[in-house]
């Protein structure tokens, strides 16, 4: 692939994701938008049908994503490793820095980023990331925060339920009644842009007052990533197919929902969210670097 075609990629990749968040950023600073009916919209009927939708697909194995499973699961729990010791040395408690570092964007970002960089085939990967991830923040993460936490709640929650319901669709080999396929299919096509557009309105919020610590957080979260991640593939080894995947995943800036979580908890809500929003910000100049390397 010659440089003008690479670059004609990489921009052909980022322009439309990067474009429906400025769209949200600018039109919620002219008009103020509450996006919570939305966002739970997304999380409890959207996402869930996305989920399904895909998993119920007689294109779906999940036996062929367990390398992929299982080196995602790395990267996240190797990153906070990574991290938990350096809190000391920035003095910050790592109930704070660690789990952003950890829990990433794999949903707002990851999944359009993945799908548009590789093509719709790459729909099922870019799902099974997100959903890798998402599990161990309900468990693991909130875990971290709270050690009483009640993990069975987790299996209460509607994209686990949508998970449960999809392995089992694609185990037993059955197929969804056309007629319900496409509803399914329709409401899961609305999960991808409203997560980019919720991702913009959420950074008219951006808090610059630890922004020393946000700027630090936004080289320190890929970059734990992807040493984890080239470390798995040298020691463990994969496809360079899933390799590609894994250096996305392992770039993305952290997750939203880590500031939601922060907030719950008052885990130092307005660090969290100074992280999270300007790592956000930041990954406009580092995703494009990663994804020159990987195409």
């Amino acid at each position: 692939m010659d440089t003008s075609t690479l670059f004609s990629q990489i921009f052909n990749t980022v322009f439309p994701l990067a474009s429906i968040v400025l769209v949200a950023f600018f039109y919620a600073r002219v008009r103020p938008t509450d996006m919570t009916v939305a966002n739970r919209l997304n999380i409890s009927v959207f996402c869930p049908a996305l989920i399904f939708s895909v998993m119920a697909s007689k294109e779906f194995h999940i036996a062929q994503y367990v390398d992929l499973i299982l080196a995602a699961t790395a990267v996240v729990l190797g990153s906070g490793l990574l991290v938990w010791p350096l809190c000391r040395w920035l003095k910050i408690s790592p109930q704070t820095l660690v789990p952003p570092m950890m829990f990433n964007n794999s949903g707002n970002l990851g999944i359009p980023l993945i799908v548009l960089a590789f093509g719709e085939s790459a729909l099922p990967i870019a799902v099974v990331l997100f959903l890798t991830e998402n599990l161990l923040h309900f468990t693991v993460g909130m875990y971290l925060l709270n050690p009483k936490s009640n993990l069975l709640n987790v299996l209460k929650m509607p994209m686990i339920i949508a998970t449960i319901l999809g392995l089992i669709w694609s185990l037993q080999g059955w197929t969804v009644m056309p007629a319900v396929k496409v509803s399914v299919d329709m409401m899961g096509q609305i999960a991808i842009p409203l997560m980019l557009f919720a991702l913009g309105v959420r950074m008219t919020n951006v808090d610059f007052s630890e922004w020393k610590l946000g700027v630090l957080s936004g080289f320190l979260c890929p970059l734990s990533g992807l040493i984890i991640a080239v470390i798995w593939y040298y020691l463990v080894g994969m496809s360079a197919e899933n390799f590609a995947y894994l250096l996305i995943f392992a770039c993305l800036p952290p997750a939203i929902l880590n500031y939601m979580v922060a907030e719950l908890y008052q885990q130092e809500p307005h660090k969290v969210a100074s992280i999270v929003l300007i790592s956000n910000l930041m990954s406009v100049g580092i995703v494009p670097c990663v994804l020159f390397y990987v195409l």
